[in-house]
């Protein structure tokens, strides 16, 4: 318990000092700049104190519980040679942390609109609401298949860097032929995918899978699967734009 409490000490001590340049940029253009009295400056300093204490208790959860799950779920798998329950357990993963996204879900309502305005689906609220539930759907499927692949490579030893120029060379050819008004929801949304639940996660499975298996490096070959996390969703979507156009 006294280590727990030194431990989320740290983190908030931590978290401050990483907010206050923040707060300080803030501070000069609001004194220096715009040269105008500070409103709700209580409020103000309420919101900031919430938000190092959010902080500082999501990163002592992430150490303490996500973790730790993520590495041993990953090792326990590979040790009792589960494969398929491997892939199973990494696209759960993937499209479980996607598909309820908050910023997915505001990514998906404004490109429904965009394509209302676009002629590419009716005006109508049913109509916008089933794209936007594709979107989502799609870009959820994207990444449960990304963790997929990123635990195929890590056990194949497959070259990184060759899966990913190959796969940013695909994107860059359905782009062409792609519609115009998906191009930047599609590079959009290999963004949002990297929420702050998904990223801890993947980042633990991988070092894990690899921290198991003889003859890997988690520093080598751990990492990685968050960079399959934000390049399928692009291709993917790119795909799902040019289906639809064609339906």
């Amino acid at each position: 318990m006294k280590n727990s409490l030194i431990a989320l000490y740290k983190d908030v001590l931590g978290s401050i000092r990483d907010l206050a340049p923040i707060v300080i940029v803030i501070a000069v253009f609001e004194v220096a700049v715009i040269r105008q009295p500070v409103s709700g400056l209580l409020g103000i300093l309420y919101g900031a104190v919430l938000v190092v204490l959010g902080l500082a208790f999501f990163i002592f959860g992430l150490r303490l519980a996500l973790f730790p799950v993520g590495e041993s779920l990953a090792h326990s798998l590979a040790k009792k040679g589960s494969v398929f329950w491997l892939f199973v357990f990494a696209f759960i993963l993937g499209f479980g942390t996607t598909i309820a996204e908050p910023a997915l879900l505001a990514i998906a309502a404004e490109a429904a609109e965009v394509a209302v305005g676009a002629g590419a689906i009716e005006a109508t609220e049913e109509a916008q609401d089933n794209y936007a539930l594709g979107l989502r759907l799609v870009v959820a499927l994207s990444v449960g298949c990304s963790l997929m692949l990123g635990v195929l490579r890590i056990l194949t030893n497959w070259s990184l860097p060759v899966m990913i120029i190959s796969g940013y060379i695909l994107v860059v050819l359905v782009t062409g032929i792609a519609p115009p008004e998906i191009v930047g929801i599609a590079y959009d949304s290999g963004g949002v995918t990297t929420s702050t639940v998904t990223v801890p996660l993947v980042t633990a499975l991988g070092v894990g899978l690899a921290s198991s298996l003889s003859g890997r490096n988690p520093m080598t070959d751990g990492f990685g699967l968050i960079a399959f996390a934000s390049l399928t969703p692009i291709l993917f979507v790119l795909i799902y734009g040019v289906i639809t156009q064609w339906i």
